[in-house]
């Protein structure tokens, strides 16, 4: 400890001018090595660290500037796709909308173009039957008539023997004469 405290107090004693030497105390030496290094450092240094220091500055200024008008242009791009976005969802929206309109609506024409088919294929179905019926009525008449024309026919045929026949060919001559006077 005393070399520490020796050498802090031999600093106001500096050696005579003619002596030249090296002084190896580093304690002593290089807090004025230090000392004359940044005064030296300073005196000149000052508009060198200066210009450095203001150029930094204007890098660092002109950088957040850029970063705010980047960041501006950012928002502002963000607010459109926002606003965008927004429009889209809406017209998503009324074409939902739309599209269930229209699907109810074409539902409703096609159940009323299924009800207006099924009672026009029912309207043909009674025609139909009716004309099939009909059909059959006719049939069973003509098969009726023309079973009574056979039986009454077998019957005048086995009622009728000669003498009658001629009686009832000679009345309807006598018919048609009669006629014949009536309408001369």
């Amino acid at each position: 400890m005393k070399n520490v405290t020796d050498s802090f107090v031999s600093l106001g004693h500096w050696p005579s001018a003619g002596s030249f030497g090296f002084n190896t105390d580093i304690l002593a030496t290089n807090p004025i090595n230090l000392s004359v290094v940044l005064g030296v450092l300073i005196f000149f240094g000052k508009g060198v660290l200066s210009d450095l220091l203001d150029n930094r500055k204007q890098r660092i200024l002109n950088t957040i500037r850029n970063s705010e008008e980047l960041r501006e242009s950012a928002i502002e791009r963000l607010e459109k796709a926002r606003a965008r976005l927004r429009k889209v969802e809406r017209e998503a929206e009324d074409y939902i909308v739309n599209g269930y309109q229209e699907i109810e609506r074409e539902n409703l024409n096609l159940r009323n173009s299924i009800g207006k088919n099924l009672e026009r294929l029912e309207n043909y179905k009674n025609e139909t039957i009716q004309f099939e019926q009909q059909r059959a009525i006719n049939q069973v008449r003509q098969r009726v008539f023309q079973q009574a024309l056979q039986g009454a026919l077998g019957t005048l045929n086995s009622c009728l023997n000669n003498e009658l026949h001629l009686r009832t060919i000679s009345a309807n001559i006598g018919m048609f004469g009669a006629m014949k006077e009536i309408t001369d």
